[in-house]
C-alpha cells in the first residue's frame, strides 16, 4: 500500500499548529509501516490526552482515543486479549512521563510486546503551556513565570532502567533516522521505547524565545548527536541520538499465557 493508505484523508488538514513537529512524527511513522508493508488490521494506536493523541485521528486502522495517561493500560489489555496485533503508543511528555509515569515503567518491567512512542516537545502543548516532567530546569511556562527549577527525567535512561528491551531516540530533524528506528521498534519482540524531540513553537518556543519552527529544529541538527560520536566526547551537553538497547527478553503475554495454559490444564 501507498502511505497515503495509512491515513484517514477526510480528516485533513489536521488540527495541529503550524509548524507543530508532531505531524512530522505522524509521517515518520507511516513511512515506516508502509515500508515493513503492514496490513491495516494487524495495527492497533492507542492514544490518551494531548496534542499527540490526535495522531489516532489520522491513521486508517485500528485506534483507541483514550484517558490521559492510562494509554499503555489500554493498550496492554488489547495486547493480552489480541497478542496477535501490533500496538503502538503514541504519548506526548506529560501524558507520557506525569500522569501515566507508573504505567510507563510497569509497562517496561513486564516487556509486554507493544511500542511506545515518545513526542517530547518539553511542554503540555494542548491544555495551555504548562511545565511537564521533560521541560528541565529554567524553562518558562504558563504554570512557571518565574521560570522552573525542577530537573528533567532522561527517557532513554528511564526506559533502560525500567527494563525496556529496545530503547531509542531521534528528532523531527533527523527524518530519515526517526523512521528508520520507528520501524525498527515495531518489529522488535518486548517493550520498545522511542523519544522523539519535536518542537512546539506556540508554546515552548514562544515563551522561550527560542524562535519559531526553523530554528527549533535547526536547535536539533545543532545540539544533538550519533551515540558515541567524537563530538559528544568534546562536548558532553550534546543530546545522543540512536539506539541505545536492543535485546531479548520474556514477552509478558506470552508469560502469562503460560499461566492461563497451566491453569486450565489443572497443573499448578
Amino acid at each position: 500500500m501507498a502511505v497515503k493508505d495509512y491515513l484517514r484523508e477526510r480528516f485533513f488538514p489536521h488540527l495541529w499548529c503550524p509548524g507543530c513537529g508532531h505531524g512530522e512524527v505522524l509521517g515518520g511513522l507511516v513511512r515506516a509501516i508502509e515500508q515493513l508493508g503492514l496490513s491495516k488490521n494487524e495495527l492497533v494506536m492507542v492514544s490518551g490526552i494531548g496534542c499527540s493523541s490526535r495522531i489516532t485521528g489520522y491513521v486508517d486502522f485500528h485506534t483507541m482515543h483514550t484517558i490521559h495517561g492510562r494509554a499503555l493500560a489500554f493498550a496492554t489489555g488489547v495486547k493480552l486479549s489480541r497478542p496477535e496485533l501490533k500496538l503502538i503508543v503514541p504519548m506526548g511528555d506529560g501524558d507520557a512521563l506525569a500522569i501515566g509515569g507508573n504505567h510507563f515503567i510497569h509497562a517496561a518491567r513486564r516487556n509486554v510486546d507493544m511500542t511506545a512512542l515518545v513526542m517530547n516537545n518539553r511542554i503540555y502543548g494542548m491544555t495551555g503551556g504548562q511545565f511537564s516532567p521533560l521541560s528541565g530546569t529554567d524553562i518558562s511556562a504558563t504554570t512557571a513565570p518565574y521560570r522552573t527549577i525542577d530537573k528533567s527525567f532522561d527517557v532513554v535512561e528511564l526506559a533502560r532502567a525500567a527494563g525496556a528491551t529496545f530503547v531509542a531516540r531521534s528528532t523531527t530533524y533527523h527524518s530519515q533516522q526517526m523512521t528508520d528506528v520507528i520501524e525498527k521498534a515495531i518489529t522488535h519482540k518486548g517493550f520498545s521505547v522511542v523519544e522523539v524531540l519535536t518542537q512546539c513553537p506556540t508554546y515552548f518556543g514562544r515563551k522561550n524565545k527560542i524562535g519559531d519552527a526553523p530554528e527549533m529544529i535547526k536547535w536539533f541538527k545543532d545540539h544533538t548527536t550519533t551515540i558515541g560520536s567524537k563530538a559528544k566526547q568534546e562536548d558532553p551537553d550534546l543530546v545522543e541520538r540512536g539506539i541505545f538497547v536492543q535485546k531479548e527478553g520474556p514477552e509478558y503475554c506470552e508469560e502469562y499465557q503460560k499461566i492461563v495454559d497451566r491453569a486450565m490444564g489443572g497443573r499448578k
